[in-house]
């Protein structure tokens, strides 16, 4: 009884697992967002290891440490640890993240789980926005403009096309044109939409009925006056957007304003820090409208600017499920923990 054993997951088992089915994980997240809305969980703010300032992270990187406790049907703990390396790509020909995730018996805290969380992370981030465009973006919604063309737009690509069945066209944008051709060319194949890329971010965004940025951008890459009347925009990075672009927004949703704040590098939170944007101009987090407390998009012609930090619960819920379809598939390696503790 007192021997200890975890189970082991490989990204190969991550992906066998199901991890690639996005409806799967925009399910998981809309249950994410009614707990976070209901305060059933522990969220402490991310730890983040710099070499540097806030801002470092856009060339140095960073390491987070994500720990949380998801309450409601979840009930599961754990901790994302996670490097974001900018120069990994082209100077290793490695991702630029790298995650592993430890998830936690809820009652005796014993580690029943270490499993890869590189593609759990990125699809739990490409979730979020599919779970916001499904309440804040134009149903009718057909052409995206995408700026960046790195792994995480991928997803985005995913969740929006589950959440926006009627998108059929993307504009992609990239410092580098190769790269955004090599982009809109595997995205085109993978996902049967129509994906193009341009020569500039104006180009990206005019015209577009869904934005998203995820870049590891140093100054904005988004100007307001680009922006159509009707548009919804998924801020993912940074500081990607030039202040007037939160400031003419009919509705700013975050997902956790708590964490946008103490976080300190997307725009909402700079313009807090300089007592440029108050408590009270943030509409609503992402939770109120999910569970029906607020409104979502209500008309058109709102533009509406979404801001998502990224949360462990996100991370831990979805991670739950794949270590649950991993037991019934039989997949991963069990590691023993200790035969028996040398101390109780």
């Amino acid at each position: 009884m007192s021997r200890h054993e975890l189970l082991y997951l490989s990204q190969k088992e991550v992906l066998a697992a199901g991890i690639l089915e996005m409806a799967g994980v925009i399910e998981d997240l809309e249950n994410v967002f009614k707990v976070h809305h209901n305060k059933d969980y522990v969220l402490p703010a991310k730890t983040a290891l710099r070499w540097g300032d806030a801002h470092s992270e856009e060339t140095k990187g960073r390491i987070n440490a994500m720990p949380g406790y998801v309450g409601g049907n979840i009930n599961m703990s754990g901790i994302k640890w996670i490097g974001s390396a900018p120069q990994n790509p082209h100077k290793y020909g490695l991702p630029r993240a790298s995650a592993l995730i430890i998830l936690n018996d809820p009652e005796t805290y014993f580690p029943v789980a270490v499993l890869d969380g590189t593609i759990i992370s990125a699809m739990r981030t490409g979730g979020v926005t599919g779970v916001a465009a499904k309440y804040l973006a134009r149903p009718d919604s057909q052409i995206a403009g995408i700026i960046g063309a790195g792994t995480q737009n991928r997803t985005q690509l995913m969740a929006l096309k589950e959440s926006l069945p009627k998108l059929s066209k993307v504009k992609v944008y990239d410092l580098s044109s190769e790269r955004a051709k090599t982009f809109a060319k595997e995205v085109t194949e993978f996902l049967g939409i129509d994906v193009q890329p341009v020569a500039s971010g104006r180009e990206a965004v005019e015209g577009a009925d869904v934005i998203v940025t995820a870049t590891t951008a140093k100054e904005p890459v988004i100007k307001a006056e680009w922006i159509d009347n009707g548009c919804f925009y998924s801020h993912v990075g940074g500081y990607e957007s030039e202040y007037a672009v939160v400031k003419m927004a009919s509705k700013l949703v975050v997902d956790d304003w708590y964490q946008v704040k103490h976080r300190g590098t997307p725009t909402p939170a700079i313009m807090f820090a300089e007592g440029l944007l108050e408590d009270s101009d943030i509409y609503a987090e992402l939770g109120e409208i999910v569970t029906g407390n607020k409104n979502g998009r209500e008309n058109e012609n709102e533009f509406i600017y979404f801001n998502s930090i990224g949360m462990a619960l996100e991370d831990i819920t979805v991670a739950k499920r794949i270590y649950e379809n991993a037991l019934a598939k039989g997949l991963g390696t069990s590691l023993e923990l200790w035969e028996k503790p040398l101390w109780v």
